[in-house]
């Protein structure tokens, strides 16, 4: 904010009158103890020691694999010696798909090699490969307006161009190519896919990430070109010759495996006030260390939530859960739901869009609670933070809790860098910014100062649809 706004402000508060106008978390004041915790987050260095030591000692943790055995041990080790109460794995059972080897080189007219990594649940070529031609498309629309049966014999090719947007809504509208691209594919016939990246990069390194199948339809190999390799199978697409590519792509599906979600809690004084659900995933694609996604956000909310502990024993029990198996299908929101759905819950929140500078917070709050939503507003506004329009409710691992009618709260982080190294192998600690993942931390550490001890009940809301 600007200093001319912020002096506007101060003359319109100034105003008795003026002020009946203004949004009421401006006028609303801050608790001494909620401003001296935010403060004193800005410092904070708990968060960084997390995502350091779980990228450096344990590194990539693809869901139902060893290391996300060894991310579970290692967390709740780390949750234990942070000081947290009731620290706990609970697994479940999950399937797993491992990658395999993947290659791809155009053979014709401009014979050269591609990077590529397969998507997740996608079908294998045989061993020797699969050589075929391209069949382009500049947009998902354009595959789905595709006449059935027209992609036999041949592969796939979805190109797009996806902007960096600051609330992340284009990887929405373009990820689409990469959700259900493969299936529409297959059902038109196609022999494989390759999409361009869902990243707004301009690198060599392809973004990982799952796709699926419904019942019925056969998986076909389907894989993502680094952004740069996919704009050059473009250009040589617009040369006017038939390209003709050559894939291997060996991924498997193992069975079924055992994934699990780390639980810790700080205990509150008033049992019947409910739980506040806070966390992140744990597991990761495999290509980087999943250090933004989603060390980040497990190592924020911890922080955030042993800042509240070491201050006093809040009203509400904090409850930090770092989910497993949310790349692949969000398991480990959905076995928390079913495990713990029929407990009190009063609000839900999770960190999973990186560590860069939240700008915005948004709330799914009870009428009973306005004014907690008015303090944040408040409490929020010096690191930066305003107050959207929204309904909050987003997150595939507190999801199944909101759509219970658990109160929602979403702190939304910049997207303005993060799908440069989305699910990439450059998803590596250097992309961790420590000033700003202090700035997630106070932020965080103000939200759970604020809705823990809040006097109001919260209760259930209508989910966000």
């Amino acid at each position: 904010m600007t200093r001319i706004a912020l002096l506007a402000i101060a003359a319109a508060i100034a105003s008795p009158a003026a002020a009946q106008t203004l949004p009421a978390g401006l006028v609303t004041p801050v608790a001494d103890d909620v401003a001296a915790l935010r403060d004193a987050a800005l410092k904070d260095d708990i968060a960084w020691d997390i995502v350091e030591g779980l990228t450096t000692e344990i590194g990539p943790r693809l869901a139902g694999t060893e290391a996300e055995a060894r991310a579970r041990a290692w967390g709740a080790a780390k949750l234990k010696a942070l000081g947290f109460q009731n620290v706990r794995i609970e697994t479940y059972q999950m399937p797993v798909w491992v990658r395999g080897e993947e290659r791809a080189e155009v053979i014709s007219p401009f014979p050269q090699p591609l990077r590529l990594t397969a998507l997740g649940n996608s079908g294998a070529t045989p061993a020797a490969g699969l050589t075929a031609p391209i069949a382009y498309f500049p947009t998902f629309g354009d595959l789905a307006r595709a006449p059935d049966g027209s992609l036999k014999g041949k592969i796939a090719f979805v190109s797009h161009a996806m902007e960096p947007t600051q609330d992340g809504s284009s990887y929405g509208a373009y990820g689409v190519a990469r959700f259900v691209g493969p299936a529409v594919a297959a059902k038109k016939g196609a022999a494989a896919i390759v999409i361009r990246s869902i990243g707004t990069d301009r690198g060599r390194g392809p973004h990982a990430g799952v796709t699926n199948f419904p019942d019925g339809v056969a998986p076909i190999p389907a894989a993502a070109l680094s952004v740069a390799d996919a704009e050059n199978l473009e250009r040589m697409v617009k040369r006017g010759k038939p390209v003709t590519l050559k894939l291997v792509l060996t991924p498997r599906q193992t069975g079924t495996h055992e994934s699990g979600n780390v639980i810790a809690e700080v205990p509150g004084s008033d049992p019947d006030a409910g739980i506040v659900l806070v966390g992140g995933h744990l597991d990761s694609w495999d290509l980087g260390t999943g250090a933004i996604d989603d060390a980040s956000g497990v190592a924020i909310t911890a922080a955030a939530a042993k800042r509240i502990m070491a201050a006093g024993q809040p009203r509400r029990t904090i409850r930090v859960v770092w989910f497993g198996a949310e790349e692949v299908g969000g398991f480990g929101g959905e076995a928390y739901a079913k495990a713990h759905g029929d407990e009190r819950h009063a609000a839900a929140a999770e960190s999973d869009f990186g560590a860069d500078r939240i700008w915005r917070f948004e709330t799914n709050l009870p009428g009973s609670a306005t004014a907690v939503g008015d303090r944040l507003q408040a409490a929020l506004a010096p690191l930066g933070i305003v107050r959207g329009t929204g309904i909050a409710g987003d997150g595939a691992d507190v999801g199944p809790m909101m759509a219970k009618g658990v109160a929602a709260i979403d702190l939304n982080q910049s997207g303005l860098r993060y799908f440069d190294w989305h699910h990439t192998p450059e998803d590596t600690l250097d992309r961790v910014d420590p000033e700003q993942l202090r700035q997630n931390v106070a932020a965080w550490t103000t939200m759970l100062a604020v809705v823990a001890n809040a006097p109001e009940e919260i209760g259930a809301v209508t989910p966000r649809k």
